[in-house]
């Protein structure tokens, strides 16, 4: 029996790259840095001051009704704005009454209301006062966000919030096409957020694992990542129903795979064997033989270990078809938004079918031996793009690896 297919319908974002997928979009084609001076706290104690932070984010502009503007944390306005964005270019917003109870929404975070969090134990450790109030605290709640969206919308279908560090947005994708394909929903809202926030700044800065300037993916002289922060939202629909309804379609889930490393709570196997098979089992779910990938939208985080694992999976999966494979990080451009990352590239990568061509990796100038791929780095390269490989890795070796495609009527064709 063939499997429910599962189509995008809308997509919604907001990052350092611009407030909506037609500047992200833009900046992805042009090659644009988000990465610059931090302005939303202090760095002033840390060893690196720069980050991908995404200016100007005034809720009056981008939080309509249905929605209220009182209580929200920075990671609620950015998942309200990118889950409103792709439900619009859905073409369902507002939200119709008939389908609440049919929909459902899946959203991998980080770290949520945390940067809010931070306030209320500062000023509760400068005053001395002994009580605080609840609904300071309640944003540092990570399932806020889904929330805010399910209570305005009155969404009434399956939820779940996932905390997968770096792979928790592709894990929401994923699993948001396994409860359309069981007959749970028949639409979910999907994606992932993150913001910037003191406390994953500091951590970061003690792990030394940023780079004090801009990250520099696979180049020889990388030397960490830059932190960065996102919302990124997918409108995903059985394709029975987003015909139904004459949706327009962005592509296709074709499949995904997630795996663990059981290696170690901060570093990546260097064998790569969790990133091997998580890209493995994406392509038998979908079906499909490693040659008819067209293009990688890497994990491509810029720390010496990860890009060297990620290359060697590659390598080891693709063969010598790895060589042909055009790859790419938009973190080099983005910064690694972490819980919404693996989302952002889902996002990322639906832009490249749909507009063909392949987002460069800015700052890749000395190319490093132990990552011998066709790494795009000069500039966008145009291409008609089928089927894409996009890979999230993380802490606790938590690994997803999402294989997005062109929708055809027929479907792609299995190998």
């Amino acid at each position: 029996m063939q499997r429910e297919r599962v189509v995008i319908t809308g997509l919604g974002t907001v990052n350092a790259l611009g407030k909506n997928t037609g500047d992200f979009a833009r900046g992805l084609r042009d090659g644009i840095c988000g990465i610059g001076p931090l302005t939303l706290f202090d760095t002033s104690l840390y060893r690196t001051h720069t980050g991908a932070e995404i200016k100007g984010l005034d809720p009056r502009r981008i939080v309509p009704p249905p929605f209220s503007r009182k209580r929200l944390s920075r990671a609620d306005v950015m998942a309200i704005a990118a889950a409103v964005e792709a439900l619009q270019d859905a073409g369902l917003f507002p939200f119709p009454e008939s389908l609440t109870e049919d929909t459902g929404i899946i959203l991998g975070v980080g770290s949520g209301g945390k940067l809010e969090a931070e306030s209320v134990y500062r000023d509760y450790l400068e005053s001395g006062s002994r009580r605080a109030r609840f609904y300071r605290l309640a944003n540092l709640c990570p399932a806020t966000s889904a929330d805010q969206i399910t209570t305005a919308l009155k969404i009434m279908g399956p939820k779940t919030t996932f905390m997968t560090a770096c792979s928790s947005g592709a894990t929401a994708v994923g699993f948001a096409r396994d409860l359309i394909v069981q007959g749970d929903a028949s639409i979910m809202i999907a994606g992932g957020v993150e913001p910037l926030s003191r406390t994953t700044y500091a951590t970061f800065n003690a792990l030394q694992a940023v780079d004090p300037e801009y990250c520099k993916p696979f180049d020889r002289k990388r030397q960490g990542l830059s932190l960065g922060e996102a919302a990124a939202f997918l409108i995903l629909e059985s394709l029975a129903h987003a015909l139904k309804r004459n949706a327009h379609i962005y592509g296709e889930v074709l499949g995904y795979g997630v795996t663990c490393d059981a290696h170690h709570m901060t570093a990546p196997d260097p064998e790569g064997s969790g990133a091997v098979r998580s890209i493995r089992a994406a392509l038998q779910d979908a079906d499909l033989s490693p040659a008819t990938v067209d293009y990688i939208c890497a994990h491509g985080t810029a720390t010496p270990a990860n890009d060297a694992m990620e290359a060697k999976a590659i390598r080891e999966v693709f063969e010598k078809d790895s060589t042909r494979i055009p790859v790419s990080s938009i973190k080099s451009m983005t910064g690694h938004t972490l819980g919404a990352s693996g989302a952002l590239a889902a996002v990322a990568s639906l832009i490249a079918i749909r507009d063909g061509f392949i987002p460069p990796t800015i700052h890749h100038e000395a190319p490093d031996p132990g990552c011998d791929l066709d790494f795009v780095s000069t500039g966008a390269r145009w291409a008609a793009l089928n089927v894409v490989l996009a890979n999230a890795f993380a802490f606790g070796g938590n690994n997803t690896s999402l294989l997005l495609g062109r929708y055809t009527a027929k479907g792609l064709p299995h190998e």
